[in-house]
């Protein structure tokens, strides 16, 4: 079983481990970590500069619940979290990000938080 486990992780955290060899978050430009779980997505804002998590957000949160909607898909939540850390960013004095999409393929959800913070105003 074990055998199989690793399997089943292993392209991700290669894709994870070459995506993050090119992308690292600084006080200036910090980076937006995604994470797709089979029912949830969540972001972060990272500055890898201290190690510091600045901003968080997930679809677990009311907030993101209340702004996609009863009976919203998943691609839906995962772009009102998009849009609530693009606010959460703005307001803390963040314009420019650098995107890290944590080994998935940028597609679906990953791609919904992606352009969901870039139509609250990221740049990246």
């Amino acid at each position: 079983m074990r055998r199989k486990f690793r399997k089943k992780l292993t392209p991700r955290k290669r894709r994870h481990v070459r995506v993050r060899a090119k992308v690292s978050g600084t006080q200036a430009r910090p980076r937006l970590n995604v994470f797709r779980s089979s029912a949830h997505i969540y972001a972060q804002v990272i500055d890898d500069d201290r190690g510091h998590t600045l901003l968080a957000a997930s679809d677990l949160e009311p907030d993101v619940r209340d702004r996609a909607g009863d009976g919203a898909t998943k691609t839906a939540r995962a772009r009102a979290v998009g849009e609530v850390i693009a606010e959460r960013a703005k307001a803390a004095g963040i314009d420019a990000i650098v995107f890290d999409r944590g080994g998935f393929l940028y597609h679906g959800r990953v791609k919904a938080v992606a352009e969901g913070a870039r139509e609250a105003g990221l740049i990246f």
